[in-house]
């Protein structure tokens, strides 16, 4: 029998580039906790195919809303579909994420930094935006935003990308402090090297790999799951008096 305070049932949630990877994870946890979900990303197809999947699996209901998670105004309009649609908001997980520049910081250009904050922070900033007044109508919510090791010690190679995810740390310790009153909690998880679609040019890579693994305390890869039950459990009562945390899931590397 289930803990009732790991239980989501009748609850909804969110998740943003849940089609795949950590994101399609999660939404796959949450709904094995009992949650409605509605996963967002750029590309129907895959939503779609992921959506039908975590319903055949869960028997819950999966709904797919393509939305670019950089533009406010999908952003908006998705929200307002999957409260539509669910009846209600109580979770979101902020999990999309883009990282177009691979190599040092310095030889990026201001377009690339813009783009990339424009999804993984500021995208952040305005899920958050939109699903705060359905969370505080109903006297509460849930909030987990996927940061990244990248962001408490920059990443060789992905300078850039750890200069957003710095970003979402401090995001998440924010709204933490501004949302906590309206019994809204705000936390993230850090995960560290997770075998994903979009980590592949890093552990397809021997060389990086090599050094990947190096200050590993677990020596491995880590798999999609072993973050998205971190996320899961964020989201749940069990997790009532937790917030403005950061959960680093790295297999002991920050050690």
């Amino acid at each position: 029998m289930m803990n009732q305070a790991l239980s989501l049932k009748g609850k909804t949630a969110i998740v943003t580039g849940g089609g795949r990877g950590i994101g399609k994870a999660i939404a796959l946890e949450l709904a094995g906790l009992g949650a409605d979900v509605a996963l967002l990303s750029r590309k129907k197809e895959t939503l779609e195919k992921a959506a039908q999947e975590i319903a055949a699996q869960c028997g819950v209901k999966a709904i797919a809303i393509p939305c670019h998670c950089g533009k406010e105004d999908q952003i908006q309009m998705a929200v307002a579909q999957a409260a539509d649609s669910l009846g209600r908001l109580d979770i979101l997980v902020n999990n999309a994420g883009t990282n177009p520049h691979f190599g040092p910081a310095i030889d990026g250009t201001p377009e690339l930094l813009r783009k990339i904050l424009d999804v993984n922070l500021v995208g952040y900033y305005s899920m958050i935006q939109a699903v705060a007044p359905h969370f505080q109508k109903q006297g509460g919510g849930a909030i987990v935003n996927l940061a990244s090791i990248a962001g408490l010690s920059p990443s060789p190679f992905m300078g850039l990308y750890s200069i957003s995810k710095a970003g979402v740390i401090s995001l998440t310790q924010m709204f933490a402090r501004e949302l906590g009153p309206l019994k809204i909690r705000v936390n993230a998880v850090a995960p560290g090297l997770i075998k994903t679609d979009f980590s592949q040019v890093l552990w397809t890579t021997p060389a990086i790999m090599e050094e990947a693994l190096k200050p590993c305390a677990i020596p491995r890869i880590g798999e999609p799951e072993e973050a998205a039950r971190i996320a899961a459990f964020l989201c749940t009562d069990a997790a009532s008096y937790i917030t403005g945390a950061i959960y680093v899931a790295d297999g002991g590397a920050s050690v």
